[in-house]
């Protein structure tokens, strides 16, 4: 094979030109491993980008994919349709919290985010509310990288460049060690942290803010749970001044905290979720917002007969390839049970195996909930934010993917992986955190 040139390739958020100097080429997948270049065997302790949830290259995916290529590989979602499209939708609904039954797709979580905030604008506008356009995040949040994303996220780097065009304000993030280390599930304390929205709604004005979005768990921050209670304290504010609240479920849906979707986890209804990543286990891109009912309707209601309701869509919206492979992806979840086995006794010994960790000094928190977890390490002033993605390049070398955000080792396997996996997981990252101290 003639040697590998990376010149052309602009990579997305990556120090390209150190990654050059020194590049990591995965080969091929199944299961939950990766092969690399070099045929090193890696366990993808992230399943892709929190992603890949019935693991690599399910074949039953694949040729689904395969035959719709060859059956309908596209045809134009504007003005038209394919009964495919209209079949997913219906079958992504059966997964939905109540009263959620409205599909609107796209190509991916940015995509899906930039749906959803413009459903907000657009409903307040066709309800008489056109004045309320301020839409509120949260520190830490992540929610895709378009300029309705970056604007109401929450991550600094992700926004500095660019600025925040939207009107947006943020509440505090909810991560706070010193009281909360090392909880199992959802930390006791900070349900306090929600009533910062009462204060920006008192400071803003009710009726000029469309909508709050917050990730259920803030996963590209870091794995910040949210604190008991916290998240119907926000559903109780938001239903009190008559805002919209949006849960970006693209980390946290499609079982990766132990039911379908995070909102019925944890048992908070929002008025619509954005989705993508696992709905197709990342073989196709595509997105989707579910919406509740109302929101719907009004739009609908509010435009003339015949004209287009929402001047919004994309090229690609309900591809029917995409939604062949979420269909045969809805099938492998269904019948091996992955929408809820991280809830079950997997996700317990995921849990047991990463606090297993805490008795090494140089953990400072170890945090959980269904298959996902972080766990943060004390960084040297001169490496304040940065032992993370030391600790993932060795964890690397010791044959494990995993994110470093931070300080922290953050991770999200595949959810078909078994309890040896997982001592395998932990037992090399204790090599690793034990270097680094």
């Amino acid at each position: 094979m003639s040697e590998l040139n990376t010149d052309a390739f602009w990579m997305p958020f990556t120090p390209n030109r150190a990654y050059k100097a020194a590049p990591r080429i995965v080969e091929r997948a199944e299961g939950i491993y990766l092969t690399t270049d070099t045929g090193r065997q890696i366990i993808d302790a992230t399943a892709g980008l929190w992603c890949s949830n019935a693991g690599h290259c399910r074949a039953e995916i694949a040729d689904a994919i395969h035959r719709q290529a060859q059956t309908l590989d596209y045809s134009s979602i504007f003005n038209f349709g394919h009964e495919l499209g209209f079949q997913y939708a219906e079958r992504l609904i059966k997964h939905t919290p109540d009263g959620l039954n409205k599909v609107f797709f796209g190509n991916s979580g940015s995509e899906a985010v930039e749906t959803a905030l413009k459903i907000a604008l657009q409903y307040q506008r066709a309800r008489g509310k056109g004045e309320r356009k301020i839409l509120i995040g949260r520190e830490k949040g992540y929610h895709g990288v378009n300029f309705g994303g970056i604007s109401v996220g929450g991550l600094p780097p992700n926004f500095q460049a660019f600025g925040q065009p939207l009107q947006v304000a943020h509440l505090p993030h909810t991560l706070d060690i010193e009281r909360n280390a090392f909880s199992r599930g959802l930390p006791e304390h900070g349900v306090e942290l929600a009533d910062e929205l009462e204060r920006l709604v008192n400071f803003h004005g009710a009726e000029r803010i469309a909508a709050v979005m917050v990730e259920p768990f803030a996963g590209a921050g870091g794995v910040i749970l949210p604190p008991k209670g916290y998240l119907k304290r926000l559903r109780e504010i938001c239903d009190k001044h008559d805002l919209l609240l949006i849960f970006d479920e693209v980390i946290t849906g499609w079982g990766r905290m132990g039911s379908a979707f995070a909102s019925i986890e944890f048992d908070v209804i929002p008025d619509m979720i954005t989705s993508a990543k696992g709905i197709t286990n990342a073989t196709v891109p595509l997105g989707a917002v579910f919406v509740k009912d109302g929101i719907y309707n009004t739009v609908m209601d509010a435009a003339p007969e015949g004209t287009v309701e929402f001047f919004h869509g994309y090229t690609y919206s309900a591809h029917p390839v995409a939604c062949a492979a979420g269909m045969a992806t809805l099938d492998i979840y269904e019948r091996e049970g992955l929408l809820t086995r991280a809830g079950g006794d997997i996700g317990k010994h995921w849990e047991n195996a990463l606090h297993s960790l805490a008795d090494m000094d140089n953990v400072i928190d170890v945090r959980n909930y269904g298959l996902a977890g972080a766990v943060e390490l004390r960084a040297p002033e001169n490496l304040k934010g940065k032992v993370g993605g030391k600790a993932s390049a060795m964890a690397w070398e010791a044959g494990v993917m995993a994110r470093g955000i931070g300080d922290a080792i953050c991770m999200s396997p595949p959810l078909i992986i078994e309890a040896h996996e997982i001592d395998t997981i932990v037992e090399k990252l204790r090599g690793v955190i034990g270097s680094l101290a």
